[in-house]
């Protein structure tokens, strides 16, 4: 008799198991967020004069400027990276197009 009941008990979940797998449920969105920031590079010479004359200014001006590149964001916003060097130590500067820095 206890197999009959077991058997039952397995069956009846069995059952259950397989009605909730073949249930049809609601699809889901899955997004990906893909990076599009560009990132293009600028001539030193070629940058705006607000970021020159930022670049002049302490603390900035004891580093000398390598490379200069606009970076535009997902959001359409743009900005100028430089990349700076002073002896060993790099570094770079978020500047907008007129020259104030960039978070």
């Amino acid at each position: 008799m206890k197999k009959i009941i077991l058997s039952a008990a397995f069956l009846a979940f069995a059952g259950l198991t397989a009605a909730n797998a073949s249930e049809v449920k609601e699809p889901v969105a899955i997004t990906v967020k893909q990076d599009s920031t560009t990132k293009v590079p600028v001539e030193l010479k070629d940058l705006p004069e607000p970021v020159k004359a930022t670049l002049q200014t302490e603390p900035v001006k004891a580093w000398t400027p390598t490379a200069a590149f606009l970076v535009t964001n997902a959001d359409k916003s743009t900005y100028y990276q430089i990349d700076i060097k002073k002896g060993e130590e790099t570094a770079s500067v978020r500047l907008d197009k007129d020259g104030k820095p960039v978070k």
